[in-house]
């Protein structure tokens, strides 16, 4: 448990991101769509992405055990109920309350406690140096500004800290067109230099994904020495239930991508 200085909230310095309401909104709105899901991977051992490929195949995680973990967009937390588990002292924070009141449910079915908190990525409400480790998997990795987010991650990291998150690859960004219900195509539909926000014309949430040469500057820009770049390539017959990629497309190409981070 940090200790109570740790959770003292820093006043805001600048407005609240325009899509921070908008992303809140649509998250609280699906919140019992991904519930179920939440119920399988509380369940599960740790498992990554669109197609839960096992962990002891992606090699993701540092070590936790005995180590100050913050989710960064934790959703139903299941990734912190398997840092728990797995010796770790986790924090979920996430933008919609109605994500985390399913955490708090499943938190009480599996008799597991951890903090959750309702805040940004943007604007974390820890002091400096409070976390040995950052994990994001599909919440701040793709649903808060990479400029915004990432001096935060770092902000709150001690030094040697990991940051690790996952999300698309910035090649399925290129491939995946304007309707989420259509796979990816086997050819470039967008441009690739100035990647950066992707508002979507059938949802209302606001994404943002980087080409790689954007993401290690911002990276490097905040004090972090880059470990690794995992491109996920799920199993021969591997299922998700997601329409935007099918397997036979990620089975060529990378749709997924991990990045392992550690603060100077």
């Amino acid at each position: 448990m940090l200790p109570p200085m740790a959770w003292r909230r820093y006043p805001l310095t600048e407005p609240t991101p325009d899509y921070v309401e908008t992303n809140r909104t649509t998250w609280d709105a699906q919140a019992d769509w991904y519930a179920p899901a939440g119920d399988r991977q509380w369940a599960a051992e740790p498992n990554w992405g669109l197609w839960g490929i096992p962990e002891s195949d992606v090699g993701l995680l540092p070590a936790l055990e005995d180590r100050d973990v913050l989710e960064d967009g934790c959703g139903t937390a299941y990734v912190s109920a398997w840092v728990s588990r797995l010796g770790g002292r986790p924090i979920g924070l996430d933008n919609s309350s109605a994500q985390l009141a399913t955490a708090r449910r499943l938190q009480n079915e599996h008799d597991l406690r951890f903090p959750l908190i309702h805040g940004i990525a943007e604007h974390l409400p820890f002091q400096d140096e409070s976390f040995d480790v950052v994990l994001s998997e599909y919440g701040a990795a793709i649903w808060a500004d990479p400029y915004r987010w990432i001096p935060e991650a770092a902000r709150v990291l001690r030094p040697g800290g990991d940051l690790v998150f996952l999300g698309n690859s910035s090649l399925l960004m290129l491939c995946a067109g304007d309707d989420e219900t259509i796979p990816a195509e086997a050819a470039l539909l967008r441009d690739y230099f100035d990647m950066h926000r992707f508002e979507w014309p059938d949802t209302d949430g606001i994404e943002f994904h980087l080409g790689h040469g954007d993401w290690i500057r911002v990276l490097r820009d905040n004090g972090f020495e880059i470990l690794d770049l995992i491109e996920l390539r799920p199993p021969e017959g591997a299922e998700t239930n997601y329409d935007f990629v099918t397997t036979e497309w990620a089975r060529r190409w990378p749709a997924e991508e991990v990045w392992r981070a550690r603060k100077r």
